[in-house]
């Protein structure tokens, strides 16, 4: 299976076990929109916590807050979104299909880094224990031509970017002989710029002054209210403020299921730190983030650092933690040093001192700030990806399962009575009764065979499963199963929330966050 049609699986996947839907599917669905079904919103609302959890926790000098969705205006001028929050958008005239310029070249650059890892690993099964991987990428003919060619195709990428120049987005496309997936042609329009906002009115005269938008991002919301926070809580910089919440985006070429979509929600923290000091809480805030997405345990090599070549006109560093994602390594959270410009601005616009005073240094200053941003739909996203498994059984089956970390899982637990009789459904309830206040808890109701109930519990990801059979009555035991090897024991039912809450709940994720952060 390739990786194409294992993406196509798991979005089927996803519908079929009521992680996610089509938005509006009765009305034939509403494009790069979608609804969050039953499993899909606990394993979702357990990524946020897992977030809120790590920043307002582990940290002691983060606060959370929730902003409006509606906001004055002004705020939008202020931050550069009314004149400058555009992508570059080209058109193919035979697929009558529109595409992102930028993502075009970036995927043509990334498969060119795909040919070079392709052939190191040809060297490095070649060549075993004696492969000398530095000196074979210096030195293979095919790795230097295609490094060559990567580097003349990133180079005009990263001018025209600098530049804004459309034409140079045109005319890499076509250098480069890129050609919509559709199609199959190049036959391209010339590249153009799109506002991505929403607007609508605040009012039912729909004079042009009551016009607002829905908000593109939240982080203007916390630099509204950091002055208020700040002298609420009295709060010494360095200190931050997180925030969960929903952004808007007139996205034209929302694709890859929920990876872009018009209604999207972000994990967002800015911190407000010293100006000089910007750099190094960039640098100390790169490296916990990261650490926060490999205590999920996905493995080092699913991440990488992406660092921007083109800085937004607010920014002076910033760096995309990605995830090796069944289309390539793709951006999950973004960490910007963004100076002072959104503090400034609405300063200015607003007429108002928000300087913070220093007492240490008794002078008054616009604080700098480092954001880390990551997209909930995305998290996600890349928790399905690595998750989803098809595995083969030794009596031939198959079987789909769900990898979850044990912490985010929808369901923690099922407990299933063997059949309906001898008072085994009744025990089941009463230990489901037992267990449903510490985590999430499931019954199984008995009509299926128990093979085709562990199947479905295996499929959303649940990690134990309770057997109640014709000894738990006497012997007050049940078997307990694990979903990553199927391996069962049984145990007393006394013991069942000790032996499962110390795996499941998000205090064990933290734990050891909390020591890899510690010296942060």
């Amino acid at each position: 299976m390739t990786q194409e049609e294992l993406f196509k699986v798991l979005v089927a996947h996803c519908k079929e076990y009521g992680f996610i839907f089509p938005s509006s599917e009765i009305y034939d669905g509403l494009a790069a929109v979608y609804d969050y079904g039953q499993m899909g919103v606990e394993l979702k609302n357990n990524i946020k916590r897992y977030w809120w959890e790590s920043m307002t926790r582990l940290h002691e000098n983060v606060v959370g807050i929730d902003s409006c969705i509606f906001m004055h205006p002004k705020t939008w001028v202020a931050s550069g979104h009314v004149a400058a929050f555009n992508d570059p958008l080209i058109d193919n005239k035979d697929s009558k299909k529109r595409y992102r310029a930028d993502n075009l070249i970036e995927d043509y650059l990334g498969k060119i880094e795909e040919k070079i890892e392709k052939e190191v690993a040809k060297g490095r099964k070649k060549f075993g224990e004696n492969f000398d991987e530095a000196k074979f990428r210096e030195t293979n003919p095919n790795i230097l031509r295609e490094k060559a060619k990567y580097e003349q195709v990133h180079n005009r990428y990263v001018a025209a970017e600098q530049a804004n120049d459309l034409n140079e987005y045109k005319q890499i496309i076509l250098d480069c002989g890129i050609v919509c997936p559709i199609s199959g042609t190049a036959n391209w329009t010339d590249v153009r710029q799109f506002n991505l906002m929403f607007s609508t009115q605040i009012s039912n005269t729909g004079n042009a002054d009551d016009k607002i938008y829905l908000r593109p991002e939240t982080a203007q919301g916390i630099f509204i209210e950091y002055l208020n926070v700040q002298k609420t809580g009295r709060m010494k910089i360095p200190f931050g403020i997180a925030q969960i919440g929903k952004a808007f985006r007139n996205e034209i070429v929302a694709r890859q299921f929920i990876f872009r979509m018009r209604e999207f929600e972000q994990m967002e923290m800015q911190f407000f730190v010293k100006p000089g000091t910007e750099l190094d809480w960039f640098k100390k805030w790169k490296e916990i983030r990261l650490k926060w997405h490999k205590a999920l345990g996905f493995g080092d090599a699913s991440y990488r650092y992406h660092d921007h070549d083109k800085l937004a006109h607010y920014a002076n560093a910033a760096t995309d933690i990605e995830f090796l994602m069944p289309f390539g390594f793709k951006e999950v959270e973004g960490i910007h040093s963004r100076t002072n410009f959104d503090l400034s601005q609405h300063e200015k616009f607003s007429g108002k001192s928000i300087k913070y005073f220093d007492p240490e240094l008794n002078e008054s200053y616009t604080p700098y700030v480092i954001e880390t941003s990551i997209g909930v739909d995305r998290m996600f996203l890349s928790v399905m990806c690595h998750s989803y498994c098809e595995e083969k059984l030794e009596n031939g089956e198959t079987r789909v399962v769900l990898r979850l970390p044990e912490a985010l899982a929808p369901v923690k637990c099922a407990v299933f009575p063997l059949d309906k009789k001898y008072g085994l459904p009744e025990l089941a309830h009463e230990i489901v009764d037992e267990l449903k206040f510490h985590f999430n808890t499931h019954y199984g109701d008995p009509k299926d065979s128990i093979g085709k109930r562990y199947r479905r519990q295996d499929a959303i990801g649940t990690p134990f499963c309770i057997t109640v059979d014709h000894e738990t009555p006497n012997d007050h035991k049940v078997t307990l199963r694990y979903r990553d090897t199927m391996e069962q024991e049984r145990v007393a039912i006394s013991d069942l929330r000790s032996i499962i809450e110390e795996r499941v709940s998000i205090t064990s994720v933290l734990k050891k966050l909390g020591k890899e952060i510690k010296n942060f």
